[in-house]
């Protein structure tokens, strides 16, 4: 019914722009357990397997070739890692390996239930290995670097929210047991006043970006892919996992993170604009997506629980041999799992002096996020056999 480039853009960017005002406007507590991004991604699967708008477009083509990489640069801007380190010291080793318990739990997720999955679902793990280290920016852009499937897309957003809503939980709950766990854990009686003196270091500087703002964020992004995209054409490519497309990504993520230490980290307005291309990217992944792919779910999120449970597991070993307190875990885990959306709620839930550092906690988990995500999806590709 709608087939035109610019109607199905339309369709796709008015779809997740009401979601989000439906969460304002209303408040539901039905976003706390299923929050936008799974309506921005369900609802074009809908709508293509409907026949309402195309599976192949124009659009979906683009937004991988150009999308991609410029929300991918915008994203890491802002990372400045320092400040988080001043402030959280031997936390930052605890997000870390927790980092790593989640590049670790997906092969041995995958190992367990890879009989119920379908021979692609590798891919589906390493772009839900994106979202675990960093964010919902990283499991697009790990997706788009695995040239994941659609479907496994799907089984990674939704075993992704599945997750969470046991997970966020557990992170906020476990201020219950602080005195019990800063006990087992051994630690120091000054880390926390310490910690606390140190956040209040941090200032965030927000204000709103200029015309001048947006397109020196344009031009950087488009400056990027361009440049990216002409290295990874001359670098040897090595299937599955290290192809054209990889190899472009991980460029574009190391020119971010190698912008953020100049003063184009300065600059307003990079996260909203990178985040706005992200929810599209992700809307365009959905309208390519069949539904016969969603009938594996349950062994998908299976093998997900599995994966969480060893990265819960290394948080607690790390917590122990760090000797860091149970905020310090939880932002750390939070950080990982639940990226920039999450960090900041369990770190106001705890401590809110610790907010603003938890945002610089998810910026890392950003940085690290496609590298590792992409060591995962090797794993598991290795597992499959």
């Amino acid at each position: 019914m709608i087939s035109s480039p610019a109607a199905v853009l339309t369709v796709l960017s008015a779809l997740a722009a009401f979601f989000f005002w439906l969460e304002a406007r209303t408040g539901w507590r039905l976003f706390q357990y299923a929050p936008p991004l799974l309506f921005i991604y369900g609802i074009p699967v809908i709508l293509s397997n409907t026949g309402v708008i195309p599976t192949e477009s124009p659009v979906y083509s683009g937004m991988r070739a150009i999308m991609l990489p410029v929300f991918l640069t915008l994203m890491l801007l802002s990372l400045d890692c320092r400040k988080a380190v001043r402030v959280m010291g031997r936390g930052i080793f605890v997000m870390l390996l927790g980092t790593a318990g989640v590049v670790i739990g997906a092969p041995i997720g995958y190992a367990i239930v890879k009989g119920g999955l379908s021979p692609d679902a590798w891919k589906g793990f390493g772009a839900l290995a994106g979202s675990w280290i960093g964010g919902t920016g990283n499991l697009a852009a790990v997706a788009g670097a695995l040239d994941t499937p659609p479907e496994e897309m799907g089984l990674a957003v939704l075993a992704d929210n599945l997750v969470y809503v046991i997970w966020l939980p557990i992170l906020l709950g476990s201020k219950n047991w602080a005195d019990r766990f800063n006990r087992f854990t051994r630690v120091p009686a000054e880390r926390l006043s310490r910690m606390e003196e140190a956040a209040k270091s941090i200032e965030r500087e927000e204000r709103a970006p200029g015309m001048r703002d947006l397109l020196l964020l344009a031009a950087l992004g488009f400056a990027v892919a361009w440049a990216a995209k002409g290295i990874a054409d001359r670098i040897p490519a090595y299937e599955p996992v290290l192809s054209k497309g990889t190899w472009e990504i991980l460029l574009v993520t190391t020119f971010g993170i190698l912008l953020s230490f100049t003063p184009a980290r300065r600059i307003a307005g990079s996260q909203p604009l990178a985040m706005a291309m992200v929810y599209l990217f992700v809307a365009s992944m959905g309208a390519r997506a069949e539904l016969s792919g969603l009938g594996r779910a349950p062994w998908f999120v299976a093998g997900a629980y599995i994966w969480i449970a060893v990265h819960g597991i290394v948080i607690v070993i790390a917590a122990r041999i760090f000797r860091v307190d149970a905020h310090t875990a939880a932002i750390s885990s939070a950080a990982n799992i639940g990226g920039i959306a999450s960090a900041p709620i369990v770190a106001a839930h705890h401590k809110k002096t610790l907010v603003p550092v938890s945002i610089l906690m998810a910026l890392i988990g950003y940085a690290i996020g496609n590298y590792l995500a992409i060591v995962a999806a090797q794993l598991c590709f290795w597992v499959r056999g």
